[in-house]
């Protein structure tokens, strides 16, 4: 069976019932790697066939996300991926159906995108980061957007964390706006700058891992951070 024709099955909702696993191919294959590719974990080109980037990329989301290590597209799995990404399924069929060389984020030249993106960061690490810092203070001064992007890279060269823009995100508690949906709002050009500033080495932070709005903090956990700086409404922590 070609892909072509695995094209034309439809399914209604995020994912079929089946567990998905290497040697799979089809509509669900094709979903688990736009959402992994969405999450930052799979590079490769979507092609609907499960091997073994795929595998490798889908275990990685799994030991970010704190679920069992198996390579396996369970229940569990599914629904922390759907949970962490959005899949624009018409359009990437659309672009398998025209025979494309196909990366749901850099179209049909999938090399184009990497030309203008900082070294170490895909343009999807970038959309992410900006859409963190879009929904996490989109009200605070330019200093203190570049300070949020900061605190994200921060993380990743922590070992403490994540060494991915998505594991460090989508961590479970990390950010208000992912809790909130927030994450999901598109981000201005000044969010977008903001990240490319602080990833060229601007960190008005003072290489802080934490930060937080005094105003509307409960953790005692938190406040028991040493303090590094107050920038805007937020207070950032090593």
């Amino acid at each position: 069976m070609t892909l072509i024709l695995l094209l034309t099955a439809h399914h209604v909702g995020a994912f079929s019932n089946q567990i998905i696993q290497r040697g799979a191919e089809g509509d669900d294959v094709i979903e688990l790697q736009a959402r992994l590719q969405y999450t930052g974990y799979y590079r490769d080109s979507i092609d609907g066939v499960f091997g073994w980037s795929t595998y490798w990329a889908l275990r990685n989301f799994q030991e970010s996300f704190g679920l069992p290590v198996d390579g396996l597209a369970g229940t569990a799995t599914k629904k922390k991926l759907e949970k962490a990404s959005k899949y624009d399924e018409a359009h990437v069929k659309s672009q398998l159906r025209k025979g494309r060389s196909f990366s749901y984020y850099g179209g049909a030249d999938t090399t184009s995108q990497s030309v203008n993106s900082p070294p170490g960061f895909s343009q999807n690490d970038i959309q992410l980061m900006a859409n963190a810092v879009y929904g996490e203070s989109r009200g605070e001064p330019y200093e203190g957007q570049v300070a949020v992007a900061a605190v994200i890279l921060n993380r990743i060269g922590s070992e403490s964390f994540p060494n991915t823009a998505s594991g460090v995100i989508f961590e479970p508690g990390a950010f208000t706006a992912v809790a909130d949906g927030q994450i999901w709002l598109k981000p201005n050009e000044t969010a977008k700058k903001a990240v490319l500033d602080a990833i060229n080495g601007w960190d008005p932070t003072g290489e802080a891992l934490y930060y937080f709005n005094p105003d509307t903090a409960t953790s005692a956990w938190i406040w028991s951070r040493p303090q590094i700086k107050k920038i805007g409404q937020h207070i950032f922590c090593e």
